[in-house]
């Protein structure tokens, strides 16, 4: 045989050999001579003695750990769920701290961690509110929060319900130092975010050729109320589930509340997502979870007739009669329970209601300041003055529900007993109709609110909720034989208008030839 015919038959078995070597198992999905090439590589790289004694062991190995990262049917890989992870982050909330007795015995006394066993033991009998296990971690949660932020006042104000995540709401009231600081962090932050149009980079813009200058003026912007007052008299951290952050929402503004009003957006569960409506809506999901907040609080939050009653620093004669702050009544001894489910007169708005403005205190943007007014006096006294716009009242606070507008012949609230059996041991409830998911209770001196829903007002009306409309389309300029562009005469309508403006021109002249000889005679 010849040399090239034997290299030919050479190569052929080499072929032959390796496809039989590259066929897939059927029961592993492996292949001998990949197992070989990873076998080899594992005995270079080990280099173990009496490597042909080890062989067989070595080879399991290399089949073992393929076969742990395709099915893991020998070894189980950890799997790690939502809930697992979940439970690690809330194991923090049972952790104790040991050796501060001292400390735990003082923190007992000043620190401002509301009662939420008592709470959900009085929502239990009214019928509402969550399981225990899930209040419990609610209140180790609330109870983390004091322990980390700054507060004088801590409430549990309800639960908001999201498409993807929850939100739990705790109502507080910072120190006055942290809400200052705080103030006047925003404040900053507002006044760096406006435009400044002369500098830019550090140097002045030369304006060449000016463009034309709009003539619309915006209309004013309402003015957000301050901490402390009207809307933002209170301060609200949200975390999705306990264990979690708890994010701070920022303070809410009259054009977010009246925006609020006029569209419905279901909650995600995530601050940062965008708001998109008609009208826009000024900001995130934070804003928008913030201007609900508002508006359910102003709504729902009630207490009984005579709890609560205005100083006597404050006098009748306040602006508008509208007295803001109010203080416990200490001769408060109780409405008989049976008395407050039969009568909303025994119950009473103790939150500010919020003006069509925005905002729980009329202000009037028509106003001047005197500054302007001693520049441009001539001027002014030139110009008719605007007429002063009506103040807008709204209820004072204190206010009992049954004065509150029906809808559709409707009663906004619904009155109940949590035990028509055992009257002397039942509790008075209270439910909103307009918001649906805003719960309230009392018995002798405990009472409280809380609001568990999608955050969205209810549209059981005799329409229902209507959107805003689209405005039509405004037209660029006004449409005129002026500015109207016509068509191009044709040749012959070319030549009549000259023949015929020739004929006016020798009438003309005629009759000028006419007049000049009857002056003449």
């Amino acid at each position: 045989m010849k040399p090239a015919e034997e290299d030919k038959q050479t190569d052929q078995m080499a072929t032959c050999l390796k496809a039989f070597m590259l066929k897939t198992s059927t029961k592993t999905n492996l292949n001998l001579y990949d197992h070989l090439t990873r076998l080899l590589h594992k005995i270079l790289d080990e280099r173990p003695e009496n490597a042909v004694d080890v062989f067989e062991d070595m080879s399991r190995e290399v089949k073992r750990g393929l076969m742990q990262e395709k099915q893991g049917a020998l070894r189980d890989a950890p799997f790690s769920s939502a809930q697992q992870d979940l439970a690690e982050l809330q194991r923090i909330l049972f952790a104790s701290r040991q050796g501060e007795q001292g400390d735990q015995e003082e923190e007992l006394v000043e620190a401002p961690i509301p009662n939420v066993a008592e709470l959900a033991f009085y929502l239990e009998q009214a019928g509402v509110g969550m399981d225990k296990d899930e209040m419990q971690r609610i209140f180790l949660a609330l109870k983390h929060l004091v322990d980390t932020q700054p507060l004088q006042h801590c409430r549990f104000w309800g639960k908001i319900l999201g498409t993807e995540a929850n939100y739990l709401v705790a109502e507080v009231e910072l120190r006055e130092d942290e809400e200052d600081e705080e103030g006047a962090e925003e404040t900053a932050n507002e006044e760096e975010k406006e435009p400044n149009e002369e500098e830019e980079g550090g140097e002045v813009l030369e304006v060449v050729d000016p463009l034309p200058k709009s003539t619309h003026q915006s209309p004013p912007v309402v003015p957000k109320e301050e901490n402390h007052t009207g809307a933002n008299k209170y301060t609200y951290f949200v975390c999705q589930e306990p264990g979690l952050p708890w994010v701070k929402l920022p303070s809410v503004t009259p054009a977010q509340i009246t925006i609020a009003r006029q569209i419905r957006k279901f909650f995600t569960g995530c601050l940062s997502t965008p708001i998109i409506s008609y009208p826009p809506f000024p900001g995130s999901e934070a804003n928008y979870l913030r201007a609900q907040i508002a508006r359910i609080s102003a709504a729902t939050q009630v207490s009984p007739l005579g709890y609560f009653q205005f100083g006597e620093e404050e006098g009748d004669d306040d602006d508008d009669g509208a007295r803001a702050s109010f203080e416990e009544n200490p001769d408060f001894e109780g409405i008989p329970v049976t008395e407050m489910a039969e009568s909303l007169s025994t119950w009473v708005h103790h939150v500010q209601h919020i003006l069509i403005q925005g905002r729980c205190v009329w202000v009037n943007l028509a106003a001047k300041p005197e500054d302007n007014f001693e520049e441009d006096g001539d001027e002014e006294e030139k110009d008719e003055e605007p007429d002063e716009p009506e103040p807008e009242v709204g209820p004072p606070l204190l206010t009992p529900l049954s004065e509150d507008a029906e809808v559709n012949n409707t009663s906004p609230w619904s009155l109940g007993l949590s035990s028509a059996l055992i009257p002397q041991f039942a509790i008075s409830t209270l439910r909103s109709n307009l918001w649906p998911g805003a719960h309230a209770y009392a018995r002798a001196k405990k009472f409280d609110s809380i609001y568990i829903g999608w955050g969205m007002k209810s549209t059981n009306y005799k329409y229902g909720f209507s959107p805003t409309t689209v405005p039509m389309a405004q037209a660029e300029y006004p449409s005129g034989p002026e500015i109207t562009e016509a068509l191009d005469p044709t040749l012959e309508e070319e030549q009549a208008l000259k023949a015929a403006l020739e004929e006016q021109r020798a009438a003309q002249e005629e009759a000028e030839g006419l007049e000049d000889e009857e002056e003449d005679d």
